[in-house]
């Protein structure tokens, strides 16, 4: 079911989805703006921080990025020699942030009731000289949702990019503070004084080490990471879960190979601010337009498709 958008919903149109797994009912809330999640649980337990309709999703919560997560630095990248001048949108840090389409209305293509596929173009604009169409597949399963994502290149030329999102996970009614977040990467990212990558370092003996489980309340991390360990699958996951040992996770597939852990204590808790974790799925680090790296090429009318996802897990 869809809700029309209205003055009071600064994310457009509202899609329920609902399914019904073994282990309770999934449902789940997707915004016609930047094709966020604004909900989702599993049998009433929460996947993710919620926020209403009414309200605009704080911190970029649950939303969609692309052509490029993260950062671009100073907004400028070169191309064929050329600097391309991309507007500001992070201006505390003088970047471009978060890609092009944050504030963008998605179109609805298909429908069930428990998934949806939404489309958006990325038209030429400054710093952005190509056309690039975006499909984004929300779908509802037994223990939560996945994600996939298609672009195809129509600029009749070959153009870069780069894709992520960025929710904030939860684990039920566990205190964010309790959370024990998990990752079994073997390096993080450096960044300078604007939040851009720098350089690269061993987590080994640092306080950045996930890989045996750190209380988010005794963290401070905007962290990129590298060097994820996939399992047989090539499924990179990271894992956030409370004292008894029920949780979320967050996977991603082979085309996702970074991922970045932020614990924000800006995040809007009732009359005040508190702490909330996100993890959010990358094909390419931040400044890619720039380094390169994890930076994908499409061919003219070439399409690329890749997933990630949320789940409930159990102790």
């Amino acid at each position: 079911m869809s809700t029309a958008a209205s003055a009071a919903a600064p994310t457009g149109g509202q899609y329920h989805l609902r399914h019904a797994g073994p282990d309770g009912v999934v449902e789940a809330v997707v915004t016609e703006v930047a094709a966020g999640i604004r909900e989702l649980r599993v049998a009433g337990f929460d996947l993710t921080e919620p926020f209403l309709a009414s309200e605009a999703p704080a911190g970029a919560n649950g939303i969609v990025l692309v052509p490029w997560p993260n950062r671009v630095a100073g907004g400028v990248w070169q191309l064929d020699g050329k600097a391309q001048q991309l507007d500001i949108s992070e201006p505390k840090y003088g970047n471009a942030s978060h890609g092009l389409l944050r504030f963008a209305p998605y179109r609805v293509v298909d429908q069930t009731e428990s998934s949806i596929a939404q489309q958006a173009t990325i038209h030429p604009q400054h710093g952005w000289p190509f056309t690039l169409e975006t499909r984004v597949h929300h779908e509802l399963v037994e223990d939560g949702i996945r994600i996939t994502h298609t672009i195809t290149n129509r600029s009749g030329r070959p153009a870069p990019f780069a894709v992520g999102a960025h929710p904030y996970l939860r684990a039920g009614d566990t205190p964010p503070e309790d959370l024990v977040v998990q990752l079994d990467a073997a390096t993080a990212f450096t960044v300078d004084e604007r939040k851009i990558p720098n350089g690269t370092r061993p987590v080994e003996g640092t306080d950045v080490d996930l890989r045996q489980g750190r209380r988010a309340g005794d963290s401070d991390l905007d962290t990129a990471y590298t060097d994820v360990q996939p399992d047989e699958a090539g499924i990179r996951r990271t894992s956030l879960h409370g004292p008894e040992g029920d949780g979320v996770e967050l996977w991603q597939d082979r085309s996702f190979p970074y991922v970045q852990v932020f614990t924000s204590r800006e995040f809007p808790r009732g009359d005040g601010k508190g702490l909330a974790v996100a993890v959010e799925p990358m094909t390419a680090p931040a400044d890619a337009l720039n380094s390169g790296e994890g930076l994908r090429w499409l061919d003219a009318d070439e399409t690329w498709t890749g997933s990630w996802g949320i789940r409930r897990v159990w102790s």
